[in-house]
């Protein structure tokens, strides 16, 4: 199982990278394993400031339907605007292609509640 040691993780299975006061967020291979064929992603938050743990959209597989949350708080400046016609770039590539949006961060203090690659692989076993 990948799982990137430079990226931080949230307890609900998302990533994120910080470039600066950017940050790009994915759901990790661990979470794309369990959903199974990704068929579908919603995001309709681009432009919204929304609060760490809000939902910022939805992900759904061919066996259920789940929500996707926010890591920190802060403004949704992109959506992958790829994964319109290839949801299936989640299950492909989750930490390169898969991604799900980009924010601007608020709070980078909020960064330091986040999950290091070693709590996360302690999270997942």
């Amino acid at each position: 199982m990948n799982i990137p040691d430079n990226l931080k993780y949230t307890k609900d299975h998302e990533w994120i990278l910080v470039d600066g006061d950017i940050a790009t967020v994915g759901i990790t291979e661990f979470a794309q394993g369990e959903l199974g064929d990704i068929v579908f992603v919603e995001i309709e938050t681009e432009g919204e400031e929304l609060e760490k743990e809000e939902v910022f959209g939805t992900i759904e597989a061919v066996k259920t339907v789940s929500d996707l949350y926010m890591p920190i708080t802060g403004k949704v400046i992109e959506i992958n605007p790829d994964l319109e016609d290839q949801p299936d770039l989640v299950n492909k590539e989750p930490f390169e292609g898969g991604w799900m949006i980009k924010i601007e961060v608020s709070d980078s203090a909020e960064l330091d509640s986040l999950l290091s690659a070693e709590q996360y692989k302690e999270l997942i076993g």
